[in-house]
């Protein structure tokens, strides 16, 4: 029997394979045993809601028969005492922000959670709801003790302009009896200076007939000079002239109250790793900062957004709690090294965010990003750990002229991974041809989406050859975009955009049914022994779903080629950033026959403990050693390594980028066994490299030293 606490789980979303990383992900925790519930729709969530207990609801904003805010209302309506977390693919602070302050406990973007941060939220989210209960409870019994007990009392005699405290009046205030004359100075003289304003002129009011009664939270000090948060309540008596003889009421200290109240303030306003600013708090103090530009326009102001670079690496490899510790040292340097009336916030992660207020120009700006560069720069001393960071920082500026917080969160995010493309730990300033680029960008991702609904997608092959015989011995499938205006799209036009958007799950799976089908069919028409294998390029996106190794198996059987013909290109990056998934499911495909490659052998800074953890069938050398060949003894030795390496594992070897017959000779003379490039063939159509098939030993013309 699991040791960890069982906690109850409502999930109400619609999209099967949202559900399944959530399932996925609550797999993962080691700090609770999660009982998921799912239901796909609204209705149905609230009719389980009715029969059950769940300690946590999950909630999609958008569900097939609800949106947006309304959907949440509905669920806390249904079960105002369970916590409610809303995930959402709508990126909508503003929206979500909303439903936080109508009562859910957080929200989650669905494209940013993994299993720490979502297991936090329901730890954090169950916690917090217990506290509200709890304050509710403790705010109710305080009213009926109120009620059946005697506060402070006071009754002032305005005619003789004396006092009475009572007793208890007094030691709210920690003083004796004797230590409290009945002058009213007394009273008056012990209310806070910012309140003394406020309570003259609602006292004078009431005086003057013109309230019904006296009513104010306050602050008074007490004998030890602290100060106590009280409610203070009155009722002034008048004669028949309407002038006041006498007032009368109560004191009551809600110091408990108050504190509470602002700490639950605090914590809706504030990040809870960090302390600092969170999202809302600085989107409200841009708010504030952008009205004041619009009324003064000489109070300019600057936003800087910025990520850490390679963090996740930190998490990897060092832990997540050291990370932790990691984000807490850089938001303490972050404070202490902004002036008082700047803003620093935790947006979310491993992302920051500065406003700069009264900053007169960009420059004054990138002094600040620099010097931000410096302060990461300085090492982070960490439970024994050296740990050195980077930024990419993307610089907005008032000048620029914004209508919205939002305009300058977005231009300041935009030019940030401008800052990213351009190489990391560095800055850019956000200019109007970058918001072009991001439109362009968002056309494009538009076009793409299309493009996987219209199926405008083509194979091409490209030949892997026997560099000692020539004969083809299998390919490699390319994807193209057939574009209705823009004609052929090379892959590295759109696969780093359909990987972004996700795109590249369903585009990935034609694929490898694509290439499956067309390799069965050149084996039939082409039969050798071996028989001819396919190459194909697989996202490490394919390698988080759910059954991956079921879908697999159905397309090869679909297909009838079978899984030793098959060959799955992997880079580092699948195993780097999913290990635990990565490898259970690369072991259970290897386990059915399928073959395993790593591609751009070489490149990576983890290439040999990989092939250490994992057995390959095959690696692909890298094009950037094969086209120095030529040029000097390094690359050269680092080809001859890798083919060594591999011989004494046992694994094949492909050499990528073959682009010359002095290319080609070499690898041949260094005994690699196979090799792919423009040499031999660029990528062609089904039809072409079935031609070239049928030309048998004759199929290649080039002058490249091998056999004809």
């Amino acid at each position: 029997m699991s040791q960890h606490p069982r906690i109850r789980v409502l999930l109400v979303e619609d999209s099967p394979d949202d559900a399944r990383l959530i399932h996925v992900l609550l797999g993962k925790a080691t700090e609770a045993d999660f009982a998921i519930t799912h239901e796909d729709r609204l209705a149905r969530g609230v009719l389980r809601l009715k029969q059950d207990r769940f300690d946590v609801v999950l909630l999609d904003f958008s569900l097939p028969d609800s949106f947006g805010l309304n959907t949440f209302l509905t669920i806390h309506e249904t079960a105002p005492k369970v916590p409610v977390i809303v995930l959402t693919s709508l990126d909508d602070d503003e929206l979500a922000a909303h439903a936080v302050r109508e009562g859910a406990q957080d929200y989650l973007v669905k494209r940013e959670v993994d299993t720490r941060l979502l297991v936090r939220s329901i730890r954090y989210a169950i916690a917090r709801q217990a506290a509200d209960d709890a304050l509710r409870d403790s705010e109710q019994r305080y009213a009926l003790a109120v009620q059946g007990a005697n506060d402070g009392v006071f009754d002032w005699n305005l005619r003789s302009d004396s006092i009475y405290f009572s007793p208890r009046w007094k030691k709210m205030l920690g003083h004796a009896e004797d230590e409290v004359s009945p002058n009213p100075r007394e009273w008056f003289e012990r209310v806070h200076p910012d309140d003394i304003p406020t309570f003259r002129r609602r006292l004078s009011t009431h005086l003057d007939g013109e309230s019904g009664h006296f009513r104010l939270e306050h602050r008074m000090r007490s004998a030890d000079g602290n100060w106590l948060w009280v409610l203070t309540r009155g009722l002034a008596v008048f004669d028949s002239d309407g002038k006041p003889l006498r007032m009368a009421g109560s004191q009551s200290d809600i110091t408990a109250r108050k504190v509470a109240e602002e700490k639950l303030q605090h914590d809706a306003l504030h990040d809870d790793l960090t302390s600092l600013a969170n999202r809302v708090l600085f989107m409200d103090r841009l708010s504030c900062a952008l009205a004041d530009f619009e009324r003064a326009p000489e109070q300019q102001f600057a936003v800087l957004f910025f990520d850490l670079d390679r963090f996740k690496n930190v998490n990897d490899s060092l832990g997540h709690p050291l990370g932790d510790k990691l984000l807490r040292g850089i938001a303490h340097r972050l404070e202490h090294y902004l002036r008082p009336g700047d803003t620093v916030a935790r947006i979310g992660g491993d992302e920051f965010a500065i406003l700069l207020n009264r900053i007169n120009d960009i420059p004054g700006a990138i002094h600040v990003a620099e010097r931000i560069q410096e302060l990461l720069g300085m090492t982070f001393s960490i439970d024994g750990h050296e740990v050195f960071v980077t930024a990419s920082i993307g610089i907005a500026h008032s000048a620029t002229g914004y209508r919205s917080p939002d305009e300058i969160m977005r231009d300041a995010d935009i030019a940030m991974y401008r800052a990213k493309a351009a190489g990391k730990a560095r800055y850019e300033v956000f200019d109007r041809n970058m918001h072009q680029s991001a439109v362009a960008l968002l056309k494009l991702e538009t076009e793409l989406r299309l493009g996987v609904q219209n199926n405008d997608f083509a194979m091409h092959y490209q030949p892997i050859v026997d560099l000692e015989s020539g004969r083809i011995v299998g390919f490699e499938s390319l994807v193209r975009w057939m574009h209705p205006e823009r004609g052929i799209v090379s892959p590295n036009s759109f696969i780093a955009i359909a990987e972004e958007t996700g795109l590249i799950v369903p585009l990935g799976w034609w694929v490898l049914e694509e290439s499956c089908r067309q390799t069965h069919l050149w084996q039939s028409r082409f039969p050798s022994d071996p028989p001819l294998f396919i190459n194909v390029n697989v996202s490490g996106k394919l390698f988080m779903k759910p059954g991956i190794v079921d879908r697999l198996m159905e397309i090869l059987e679909s297909t009838n080629l079978l899984p030793e013909s098959l060959r799955l290109e992997v880079t580092e990056n699948v195993v780097l950033e999913h290990v635990d998934i990565a490898l259970d499911n690369l072991n259970q495909l290897r386990a059915m026959g399928i073959q395993l490659s790593i591609d751009d052998f070489g490149t990576g800074y983890s290439s040999l403990s990989y092939l250490q953890r994992f057995r390959y069938d095959q690696l692909k050398i890298d094009r950037s050693f094969v086209s120095r060949l030529s040029h000097g003894s390094d690359s050269r030795a680092i080809v001859e390594t890798i083919l060594g390496l591999a011989n004494n594992l046992g694994i094949g070897v492909v050499a990528e980028g073959v682009e010359t017959a002095e290319q080609a000779e070499r690898l041949r003379q260094m005994s690699c066994p196979h090799g792919q490039g423009f040499w031999f063939s660029r990528p062609l159509t089904a039809d072409a490299a079935g031609n070239l098939l049928a030309a048998g030993p004759e199929w290649f013309t080039g002058d490249g030293g091998l056999p004809a």
